[in-house]
C-alpha cells in the first residue's frame, strides 16, 4: 500500500484465526444504515491529507482518520486507550472490534506518535491505561462531545463522513467481518452491506442509461 495514500487499501483485519483481542473490545452498537449524503470524493481528500499537515494538532488528525477510514463515532473515539493500539512484526494495529485491523504507513505512524506522547503523560500522571486522546480539561478524560468539536474544527461533517466510510467499507468485505472488525452488530452490518449493493446498482443502472445510444430503449 502506498504511503501517500491511506484511503485505498487501508481497511486489512488481521487473520480471523489470530486470537489477539484480549479484552480491548466494545459492546457491538447498532447502527441503522445511511441517513446523511455521502461524499466519498471529500472523504479522500480529507483522509489524504490529515495524515500529512503538521498545523493541525495530532490527536485531532488521529480522531479524524479513525472516523474517515473506519467509521468510528465521537463516542467510540473518546473510549480508546493506548492499549487499543499494538505493535507487532513490523505492523501498527488498533482493536476497534474482535478482529484488529492494520493501521497503513501514514496513520500507523501517526498512532506511534500519539502513543508515545499518552505514555509519558501516563508516567507524569502515575495512571496505568491513559485515554488514546487527552481530555479538554486537566485530570479529566475526553468526552465524545470534545471528540466532536476536534473533528468538527476539520471540517467533518461527522454523520455524513461516518455514512460513507460505512457504505465503502461494505462494499469491500463481508457482513460478518464488518461486525467483528469494527464492533456493530451483525444485523446492522448486513443492513449496510445491502444498501451499499444497492447503491451500486443504482449508479450502474444510471451509468447505463446515459451511455445509451438516443432512442435505444
Amino acid at each position: 500500500m502506498s504511503s501517500t495514500s491511506p484511503v485505498r487499501g487501508s481497511f486489512r483485519p488481521a487473520a480471523l484465526a489470530q486470537k489477539t483481542a484480549r479484552d480491548l473490545t466494545f459492546p457491538a452498537e447498532r447502527w441503522n444504515g445511511p441517513s446523511q449524503p455521502m461524499d466519498d470524493e471529500a472523504r479522500r481528500a480529507s483522509a489524504r491529507r490529515l495524515p500529512h499537515d503538521d498545523t493541525l494538532q495530532p490527536e485531532a488528525r488521529l480522531a479524524g482518520l479513525l472516523l474517515l477510514l473506519y467509521a468510528q463515532w465521537p463516542a467510540a473515539i473518546s473510549r480508546l486507550t493506548v492499549d487499543h493500539i499494538e505493535e507487532t512484526d513490523g505492523a501498527v494495529r488498533i482493536h476497534l472490534g474482535a478482529v484488529p485491523v492494520e493501521f497503513p504507513a501514514p496513520v500507523a505512524d501517526l498512532a506511534l506518535q500519539q502513543i508515545a506522547v499518552r505514555r509519558s503523560h501516563a508516567v507524569l500522571a502515575r495512571t496505568d491505561s491513559p485515554r488514546l486522546l487527552p481530555g479538554g480539561r486537566p485530570g479529566r478524560p475526553i468526552s465524545a462531545w470534545d471528540v466532536g468539536e476536534r473533528l468538527r474544527k476539520l471540517g467533518i461533517r461527522l454523520a455524513e463522513a461516518r455514512s460513507t466510510a460505512l457504505s465503502q467499507l461494505a462494499t469491500e468485505l463481508p457482513a460478518a467481518v464488518l461486525a467483528r472488525t469494527l464492533g456493530i452488530d451483525i444485523t446492522v452490518a448486513v443492513k449496510w452491506q445491502r444498501a451499499a449493493a444497492g447503491d451500486r446498482g443504482a449508479y450502474a443502472a444510471d451509468v447505463a442509461r446515459r451511455t445509451q445510444p438516443n432512442g435505444a430503449r
